[in-house]
């Protein structure tokens, strides 16, 4: 299909499937997060996905092919994110699995109905409005900041959604830990598995990998780290399987 592409976009190759996505460089980008996410996240055949804070529809887009899934939904607040997703969807030929809404995901519940959605996604902003340096860019500020959402928005809304017994699967920061757990327990989501992601075997993690059930009961799995390098510019095996490996 003929998709229009700016003087200041690219197209970069997601290495899975021939998946691509267009992105303009002035805006946020996708990082090792969402590809740690869209394989992370399961999905059935049938299932429903709504992808939270979907920037440019990079966790949709992967997901796409690395699931089963029948309908992939991105919901994003900002309108150029929306067009670069809208497009990549276009790129891809995937207009009848993937959807991306221009919406502020706090009215996502007026707009998807209430108990419906298999399988909640998120790559939230990580850090609380008062965290580090704001970038001048508003577009990435509020990838980064909860300027436009918090952490409490993003678990009440999946909780909202998900179907008893659906799923939540969301990347954060570890220094967030308690209060990630905390917050799920307030909205009834179980945390089932958690996974700590390394940059190298000998440092802190960087991130954390999380997957809770709608309304289950209290039992929580603490998988094995993720080692992302062996050594600087040198991915794990695990992490070339996620980037290079057609399961």
């Amino acid at each position: 299909m003929e998709v229009s592409i700016k003087d200041n976009e690219r197209i970069d190759d997601l290495q899975y499937k021939g998946l691509r996505l267009i992105q303009d460089p002035g805006l946020f980008c996708f990082g090792i997060d969402a590809v740690l996410l869209a394989n992370y996240a399961k999905a059935a055949a049938g299932d429903t996905v709504v992808d939270l804070c979907t920037g440019n529809g990079v966790i949709p887009i992967l997901m796409s092919g690395k699931t089963s899934a029948s309908k992939l939904i991105g919901a994003e607040i900002q309108e150029q994110s929306v067009d670069l997703a809208s497009r990549s969807v276009r790129l891809n030929s995937l207009q009848d699995k993937v959807e991306i809404l221009n919406e502020d995901i706090r009215r996502l519940p007026d707009t998807i109905p209430k108990g419906s959605v298999d399988v909640v996604t998120c790559n939230p902003p990580y850090m609380i409005e008062s965290h580090g340096l704001h970038n001048e860019a508003d577009s990435k500020t509020i990838a980064r900041h909860e300027i436009m959402c918090t952490l409490e928005d993003v678990v009440s809304v999946a909780a909202a959604l998900l179907k008893t017994g659906g799923m939540f699967y969301m990347i954060h920061r570890p220094f967030r830990l308690a209060e990630i757990m905390v917050m799920l327990n307030r909205y009834k989501l179980e945390p089932k598995r958690m996974r700590l992601v390394y940059p190298y075997v000998d440092k802190e993690p960087s991130m954390v990998l999380i997957e809770a059930k709608r309304d289950a009961k209290s039992r929580i799995t603490v998988e094995k780290p993720l080692i992302v390098y062996e050594k600087p510019g040198v991915y794990t095996a695990e992490l070339l399987d996620f980037y290079g490996r057609e399961d």
